[in-house]
């Protein structure tokens, strides 16, 4: 990003070396983004295109099951899913549960490639203290989780106390060890698009290696708009720094028709480098099934019901 003359080391030196750095980006435009997620949202994309756009949606979903009510029969049962979608389709990238449900899925996962995710630090509100997000990080990551999805203080963000923001994701990341951490950034809560670009900034300077726009526990979660920020902060970071961070939706994606638009958001924006599972993620719980039922659709000419499909 032209504009960005401050060294990214010194960013965080202060409360108001951040606050200066953070208010100095670009604001947005918050037509024009409008604009241009709606018109790339209108990209068709079809035969042999399409199904290869389905199979890597697919290999870049994160099945996710965060409910009051999960199991550990539920989770094994999601992890079998994740493995075997259904006929040949890839399997997913990885499965998100809670922290207590890592175990169950690391054992059920065991040598498949499919990572565990787990969300932390007090998710999905974030409120909480700071020692106890970073020992429920590392209770995950010792029980085996590859990722961890932590929740930002919004309340800290929002008043302007981006260095504590900046600290709390700081530590969180140093107490993933090996593990990799995505930065839930809970877009419906941030009010602006200008916030989303701030805070998609501040959580790459403290050592995200994902941002992600939301708990999917709030509305608005994954828009277009949103997801095309956050994909442009991406690609100025890794111009600015030389690191590249991924990104993740999640929430509202519930159709074969939106995750495609996701890609060709990838694609026109940050570019095929992101067009990886290692980079870009689908959060969902029941994006999967549509995606496999549109499939069936292109190879056989014929769609099947939600009820050929395991229930996610």
């Amino acid at each position: 990003m032209s504009t960005v003359t401050t060294s990214l080391a010194d960013v965080a030196s202060s409360d108001s070396a951040l606050r200066a750095f953070l208010h100095g980006l670009p604001g947005v435009d918050r037509v024009g983004a409008d604009q241009r997620a709606a018109m790339l949202g209108t990209r068709s994309i079809k035969t042999t295109a399409k199904a290869q756009a389905i199979d890597l949606a697919i290999s870049m979903v994160d099945l996710t099951t965060l409910e009051g009510a999960d199991t550990a029969g539920k989770v094994r049962a999601m992890c079998a899913k994740a493995v075997h979608p259904g006929g040949d389709a890839p399997r997913v990238a990885a499965v998100c549960v809670y922290p207590d449900l890592v175990e169950v899925a690391v054992r059920a996962l065991a040598g498949t490639g499919v990572k565990v995710a787990s969300v932390a630090t007090a998710f999905p509100s974030g409120r909480s203290s700071l020692e106890v997000k970073v020992s429920d990080t590392a209770l995950a990551v010792a029980a085996g989780a590859d990722e961890i999805d932590m929740v930002i203080d919004r309340g800290a963000f929002l008043s302007g106390r981006y260095l504590k923001v900046w600290e709390e994701i700081a530590a969180v990341k140093a107490a993933c060890g090996g593990a990799h951490l995505k930065v839930i950034l809970e877009t419906g809560e941030l009010a602006t698009y200008d916030n989303v670009r701030r805070a998609s900034w501040l959580a790459m300077l403290a050592g995200a290696d994902f941002i992600k726009t939301s708990t999917g526990k709030v509305a608005p979660a994954a828009t277009l708009p949103v997801t095309l920020i956050m994909l442009e902060a991406v690609r100025d970071f890794r111009d600015a720094s030389g690191r590249q961070v991924g990104v993740k939706p999640a929430g509202g994606i519930r159709t074969t028709k939106d995750a495609i638009k996701n890609l060709v958001l990838v694609h026109e924006t940050a570019g095929d480098d992101w067009l990886s599972p290692d980079w870009f993620r689908l959060g969902a719980s029941s994006l999967l099934n549509d995606l496999l039922m549109q499939r069936q659709k292109l190879a056989t000419g014929r769609y099947a019901g939600p009820d050929y499909f395991t229930l996610d």
